[in-house]
């Protein structure tokens, strides 16, 4: 089975989503889904489409690069975790040293979008560093 059969309802939700200048394309044993949304809730339909055959968002086979346009440093954005809250690290990496937290539902500001999966955000409280961008909607 091909990577664009196995995701073909990521690959659909994305066509769905109106994504501008999609781009889906298999290489060395990983789908790349990569496009520009209109909307938090359009990039969410992807990523959902995903959490429905991967609950755990673990798969290494897929790279999904979904970024809203029209977000410019200092657009609110509320924190969107399941039930945690979100870790604000120092670099943009896992690895790095956790320098604060936001609640979900709290709101932040935008400071700027550092990649496609890290953005630079700043709390109410004044704590500055790094969020996973898939759990933060404009």
């Amino acid at each position: 089975m091909s990577l664009q059969d196995k995701y073909a309802s990521v690959v659909s939700a994305a066509q769905s989503a109106g994504l501008s200048d999609l781009s889906v394309q298999e290489q060395d044993g990983v789908l790349y889904i990569t496009g520009k949304a209109s909307s938090s809730a359009a990039k969410d339909s992807v990523w959902n489409a995903l959490g429905a055959i991967d609950s755990s968002y673990t798969a290494t086979d897929i790279n999904i690069d979904v970024q809203v346009s029209g977000l410019a440093a200092g657009a609110s954005l509320t924190v969107a975790t399941d039930e945690s809250n979100l870790n604000i690290r120092q670099e943009p990496s896992t690895e790095a040293a956790v320098v604060g937290k936001a609640a979900k539902g709290e709101t932040v500001t935008l400071v700027e979008q550092s990649s496609d999966d890290w953005w630079k955000i700043k709390t109410a409280d004044g704590e500055e560093g790094y969020a996973y961008a898939r759990y933060l909607k404009a």
